[in-house]
C-alpha cells in the first residue's frame, strides 16, 4: 500500500491537473492501429469552436462518451476516441467581417480555447488523431469526394429559386430560417434566382430508406429520416384547364381513389401557371398571396398545426375522372418543390380540406363510403359511392383501376415520388471549402481529349448559359488538390449575390491547361485557355459529412482512408450527438458513405449503427440557457473552478436519463461533491494515508461483499446500455455500506475505485494509487462479479394469520412448509394469535409466503 501523504483532503485544483497532465505526457489513450485487442470506435459530434466556448450540452454528451471509451478500455478493448473541429463556417466569417481579423485567425484562437477546456475536463482523447476542417490537409479530401460525386454526374448547377439574406448576403437553407429570418441575426430573407450548385442526393432516396433498416436507432430518428425523404406510392394525373386548352395541371396524389370527390385545386405560389391563370378580377388578391408567401420558409408552410389558406385564381380544371369543373386556387401549403407544385383537394376525406371547403363555401362531395357510414370527413376505407360506374367498388381496388383506366386515355400514370430534394450545395460567402472547379467557354471544352487530359469531367456535361454564352464546368485533377482558399481583402459578398471570392481576381481568372490541369497566368502557355474559378465555397456540412472517417486515418496524404484501417477499426460501435443532427447531419453524412461504399472506398454501407441523442441541459428556471439570458446561464468553466470537473461531469450524468431534457440544480451538484468528498474520505484518512479501516485480506463482512457484486454487475449493464444516472445511485449506496461497516478488504476498496474510476477518472487515479494500485485505474481489467455472491442464503418469508400480516421471518432459502410453521409458532409476534387455537389450515408459498388459517 502507499503512504503518500498528500493531498490529505480532496482538492480537485491540486488533483486533477496532475492526471491530465500525467495522461498527455504518456499519451495514455493513444489508438493503436492493428492491435491484437478487439477495437472499439466511439464517436462525438465534433464542435464548431464559437468565441463563447465550451457549454454544457456539449459536456453532457462528451462525458458520455468518455465514461464509456473508459469502461471499454477496462473490458481489454483498443479504444478510438478522439477530437476535431467543424470550424468552416458562417459564424466564423460574420466574426471576421466586425473584428477585421481573418477567419482563420479567430478559429485558431477558439479551438485553443476548446482544447483547454475539453483537457480540463479529463475526456481520455487521443490527440494525434485531431483533425479540422478548414485545414487544407483536411478539406483536399472533401474536394477529392466532391470531384467524385461530379464525375459521376451526382453533383450539377442549376438556377434556383433560394433563400437570400441581404444583410448576411448569403443563400440559406430552409433548416435556417425561422419565421421568414435567419436563423444568424434574425434578419429578414427573400426568395432569389441564384445560379448553384446541387447534389442530387436524391438518386440515394432508396437506398437511404433500405439502410434504415440496419441501424441500431431511436424510433423517432428512424422516424424522421423516413419522414424527410418521404417515399409515397401513388399517381400523377393530368386536368385540362377551362379556357386554356394548350395547358395542363398535373398533379401527384397518393389517393387517387378520391378522384371522383375533387372539388378544388390547389397551386403553390410559385407555379408557372399561376399569372396565366389568375383572373383580372382576382388579381390583385393572388399577386398579395403569392408575395406574402415569398417570406416563409417551406417548414413554415407545411408545418402541420397550420391552417390552409389560399385564394382563388378564378380559374376551373376539368376533372379527367368525372369531367367536373373544380376551382383552383393558389395556396402556400402547395409547395413547388414537391411533386408537380398541385395538388387535389377532396374535402370529404380530407380535414384539412374539409375545413378549408367550409371556410370558403366550396362543395363537398363524399366518394368513398365507410362501413358504419361514419360522418365527413371520412379518411378511411370503404366502399365507392358517387363515382359512376365505380359505385360499389372497395376504394383499395379503385385505387389501382382509376389510375389504369386513366392510363389508358393518357391522363394518369402511377408514380412514385419523394418529399426529399436535391441537397443546395453553395454558399455565397468566403470561409468554406473551394470548388475544384473551373468554367470554360463552349469552344474551348470542345478542345479537350477525353482520352488524354487529366482533367476530371462528369459523365454528363455540367453547363450554365450566361448572356447566350455556354460554360462548362471541369474539375482540377486529383493530384492538384487541395485548391487553397485565396487571401483577399474583403469578406463580404457583394449585392448580386457573389462570394467575396469573386474580389479575387487573379485568383479567379486563370489560363488552363486542358491536358494537365494546370493553371497558369500567362497566357501564352501550351494548350491553355481562359478559365475562370468557382467562387461560390461549400456549406459547412461538406466537412462535417464523412470526419468520423479521417479519424481511422488522419495524416494519410496518398488516401481518404487505407483500406486495412477501415476493415481494422470499422465504424463507430457508438455515436453520441444532440437531437437537432437527428435529420440533416445524419442524412447528409449516410449520403456520402453510401456513395463512398458504392464506388469502393469503404465496405460498410452504414456509418453509424448506433446513434443515442443526447437531452438538452436547461437552466434553473426550467428554460432553455441562452446568452440572451445571461444569469441563466452555467458555464463550465465556472463549475471546474468552484467544484472540479469530476464533480461537473458526475452531476451531469446524474441529472437524468442521457436522452432526457433536465434543468441544472445549484443544489443537486452540491450533493455529488459531498458524494466525491466522502469517497475521498473513505479511503484517505485524515493523516493522508490510506484509512485505518481497510485491510489486507479477503472481505469479511458478507453484506458488503454481495453488495458489492450487485453493484459490479449493474454499474456494468447500466454503463454498457448508457444508463449513467442509476450507476451513480448504485455507487452511491455502496459507499453508504462502506461507511457504516467497521473495516473493509483492500480488494472491496481496489473495486470500488474502479467502478468510480470512468465517471470521476481523476478522482479514480488518485484513490487507485493511494492503494498501491498496479499502473494506471483506466488500463486495470474492470472487476469481475460472482454470480453466486449474490444469491441470498436466507429469505424473508411472510407470516400470516387468517390472511393479516403478523411478522416476517429470515429463514433458510430451503426451507420446507413443516420448518417455516415451527418458526412461525415460535416468533413472539405470531405466538400471541395462535394461542388457544387450532390450526385448520397451512398455505405456503415456498420462499415468499406462509398463512395459516385457524380457528
Amino acid at each position: 500500500m502507499s503512504t503518500d501523504q498528500n493531498p490529505p483532503s480532496y482538492e480537485p485544483g491540486i488533483i486533477e491537473p496532475k492526471w491530465q497532465k500525467k495522461w498527455l505526457e504518456t499519451k495514455a489513450f493513444a489508438a493503436k492501429d492493428f492491435d491484437k485487442r478487439p477495437s472499439c470506435y466511439v464517436l462525438e459530434t465534433f464542435p464548431y469552436p464559437s468565441g463563447a466556448g465550451l457549454h454544457l450540452g456539449h459536456c453532457e454528451g462528451y462525458t458520455a462518451s468518455d465514461i464509456f471509451v473508459r469502461f471499454k478500455r477496462t473490458q481489454g478493448s483498443n479504444v478510438m476516441y478522439t477530437m476535431g473541429w467543424d470550424a468552416f463556417g458562417l459564424p466564423a466569417e460574420q466574426f471576421a467581417l466586425k473584428t477585421g481579423q481573418h477567419p482563420s485567425v479567430a478559429v485558431e484562437k477558439n479551438v485553443a480555447t476548446y482544447t483547454k477546456q475539453l483537457k480540463s475536463l479529463g475526456f481520455s482523447y487521443d490527440w494525434d488523431r485531431e483533425i479540422n476542417t478548414t485545414d487544407p490537409k483536411y478539406y483536399k479530401w472533401t474536394q477529392w469526394i466532391f470531384l467524385k460525386l461530379f464525375e459521376k454526374g451526382l453533383a450539377y448547377v442549376d438556377r434556383r429559386p433560394v433563400w437570400w439574406c441581404p444583410e448576411l448576403k448569403t443563400v440559406l437553407a430552409n433548416e435556417e430560417i425561422i419565421d421568414g429570418k435567419s436563423e444568424v441575426g434574425g434578419f429578414p430573407v427573400e426568395r432569389k434566382f441564384l445560379l448553384q450548385w446541387v447534389l442530387k442526393i436524391t438518386a440515394y432516396a432508396d437506398s437511404l430508406l433500405a439502410g434504415l433498416k440496419d441501424v441500431n436507432w431511436a424510433e423517432s430518428t428512424r422516424r424522421m429520416q423516413e419522414a424527410w425523404i418521404g417515399r409515397s406510392e401513388g399517381a400523377e394525373i393530368s386536368f385540362d384547364i377551362e379556357g386554356f386548352p394548350d395547358d395542363k395541371l398535373i398533379v401527384y396524389t397518393t389517393r387517387p381513389d378520391t378522384l371522383f370527390g375533387v372539388t378544388f385545386m390547389v397551386i403553390a405560389p410559385e407555379h408557372p401557371l399561376v399569372d396565366k391563370l389568375t383572373t383580372s378580377a382576382n388579381k390583385a388578391k393572388v399577386e398579395a398571396y403569392v408575395k406574402a408567401a415569398a417570406s416563409k420558409s417551406d417548414l413554415d408552410r407545411t408545418e402541420l398545426n397550420k391552417d390552409k389558406t389560399g385564394v382563388f385564381t378564378g380559374s376551373y380544371a376539368i376533372n379527367p375522372a368525372s369531367g367536373r369543373k373544380a376551382q383552383i386556387w393558389v395556396g402556400d401549403y402547395a409547395l413547388g418543390s414537391y411533386g408537380t407544385g398541385a395538388i387535389i383537394a377532396v374535402p370529404a376525406h380530407d380535414e384539412r380540406d374539409y375545413d378549408f371547403a367550409q371556410k370558403h363555401g366550396i362543395e363537398i362531395v363524399p366518394v368513398i363510403e365507410g362501413p358504419n357510414k361514419e360522418p365527413l370527413p371520412y379518411t378511411g376505407t370503404g366502399k365507392m359511392i358517387n363515382s359512376s360506374k365505380y359505385d360499389g367498388m372497395d376504394s383499395e381496388v379503385f385505387k389501382k383501376k382509376i389510375v389504369e383506366d386513366l392510363a389508358k386515355i393518357q391522363r394518369g400514370k402511377p408514380t412514385v415520388n419523394y418529399k426529399l430534394r436535391d441537397w443546395l450545395f453553395s454558399r455565397q460567402r468566403y470561409w468554406g471549402e473551394p470548388f475544384p472547379i473551373l468554367w470554360i467557354s463552349d469552344a474551348d471544352y470542345r478542345k479537350i481529349d477525353r482520352a488524354k487530359t487529366k482533367l476530371v469531367l462528369p459523365a454528363a456535361n455540367v453547363s450554365y448559359s450566361e448572356n447566350g454564352k455556354i460554360q462548362y464546368a471541369v474539375g482540377l485533377p486529383f493530384d492538384n488538390l487541395p485548391l487553397k482558399l485565396p487571401e483577399v481583402d474583403n469578406y463580404k459578398p457583394s449585392d448580386t449575390g457573389e462570394s467575396p471570392l469573386a474580389h479575387a481576381t487573379t485568383w479567379v481568372n486563370v489560363y488552363l491547361n486542358i491536358t494537365t490541369g494546370e493553371t497558369h497566368d500567362n497566357p501564352q502557355c501550351q494548350n491553355c485557355v481562359p478559365a475562370r474559378r468557382e467562387t461560390n465555397t461549400m456549406p459547412q456540412w461538406a466537412g462535417s459529412c464523412w470526419y468520423y472517417l479521417r479519424y481511422i486515418d488522419p495524416h494519410n496524404s496518398s488516401q481518404l482512408i487505407a483500406p486495412e484501417k477501415e476493415k481494422y477499426w470499422g465504424m463507430p460501435q457508438l455515436y453520441i450527438n444532440g437531437a437537432e443532427h437527428a435529420v440533416l447531419h445524419l442524412l447528409y453524412a449516410r449520403f456520402w458513405h453510401h456513395f463512398l461504399f458504392d464506388i469502393g472506398v469503404l465496405t460498410h454501407r452504414e456509418p453509424f449503427p448506433r446513434v443515442v441523442h443526447q437531452g438538452i441541459v436547461l437552466g434553473e428556471d426550467n428554460q432553455k440557457m441562452a446568452k440572451s439570458r445571461p444569469d441563466f446561464v452555467v458555464l463550465p468553466d465556472t463549475v471546474i473552478k468552484e467544484y472540479g470537473a469530476d464533480t461537473l461531469r458526475l452531476y451531469l450524468m446524474f441529472m437524468g436519463p442521457l436522452e432526457d431534457m433536465k434543468p441544472w440544480s445549484s443544489k443537486g451538484i452540491e450533493g455529488v461533491h459531498r458524494f466525491l468528498r466522502r469517497s475521498f474520505r473513505e479511503i484517505i484518512g485524515e493523516d493522508g494515508k490510506i484509512s485505518a479501516k481497510i485491510k489486507e485480506g479477503p472481505e469479511t463482512n458478507a453484506e458488503t461483499e454481495k453488495l458489492l457484486h450487485a453493484t459490479i454487475k449493474k454499474v456494468s449493464a447500466d454503463i454498457e446500455n448508457l444508463r449513467f444516472n442509476t450507476a451513480i445511485s448504485a455507487l452511491m449506496i455502496l459507499l453508504n455500506q462502506l461507511q457504516a461497516a467497521s473495516s473493509i478488504s483492500l480488494q472491496t476498496a481496489s473495486s470500488y475505485v474502479q467502478l468510480l474510476a470512468p465517471f470521476a477518472p481523476h478522482l479514480g487515479e488518485e484513490l487507485w494509487e493511494k492503494l498501491g494500485g498496479e499502473g494506471s485505474v483506466g488500463e486495470a481489467p474492470w472487476p469481475s462479479f460472482d454470480e453466486s455472491k449474490l444469491v441470498s442464503s436466507t429469505v424473508k418469508i411472510v407470516v400470516q394469520v387468517n390472511g393479516k400480516l403478523r411478522a416476517e421471518l429470515e429463514l433458510p432459502t430451503n426451507v420446507d412448509e413443516t420448518k417455516a410453521v415451527e418458526a412461525a409458532k415460535a416468533n413472539e409476534k405470531v405466538k400471541p394469535h395462535l394461542e388457544g387455537k387450532t390450526i385448520r389450515k397451512v398455505v405456503f408459498v415456498k420462499g415468499r409466503l406462509l398463512n395459516l388459517v385457524v380457528g
